[in-house]
């Protein structure tokens, strides 16, 4: 690892807009998307990634979407099914990445489509 580097976690997540393969798919990659812009991250210093997804998905596996992603093959995924709570945002897939910053980078976490109202002071 270089010295100007630290490991930091980086939270996010989205909603699909339904449990097809098709619609978790656009959710993933516009949330991978926006990690990655949102922090000016280059591809290589993505260390991992773990989903966790509400039980009303199950379409597909959002770790075999990411891993096909734009070059993110070497980028270690997990896939996890979120505690199930009454009340919680449907179709909500979140993230939790493991990245390299510079040390002073601010963290920018991407809250999307309906998952924006679990973090309101991160959107």
């Amino acid at each position: 690892m270089k010295d100007d580097y630290k490991i930091t976690f980086i939270r996010g997540a989205t909603t699909a807009s339904g449990n097809s393969v098709e619609e978790i798919k656009n959710a993933v990659v516009e949330l991978i998307d926006e990690l990655i812009s949102r922090n000016s991250l280059i591809k290589s210093n993505l260390l991992s990634i773990t989903f966790t997804t509400t039980k009303d998905l199950d379409a597909c596996f959002p770790a075999s979407i990411a891993r096909k992603y734009n070059g993110l093959d070497a980028v270690a995924f997990l896939d996890c099914q979120q505690m199930f709570v009454p009340n919680d945002t449907n179709f909500c897939i979140r993230i939790m990445a493991q990245v390299l910053l510079p040390p002073n980078k601010a963290v920018k976490h991407p809250y999307l489509r309906g998952a924006a109202k679990l973090r309101t002071d991160r959107c």
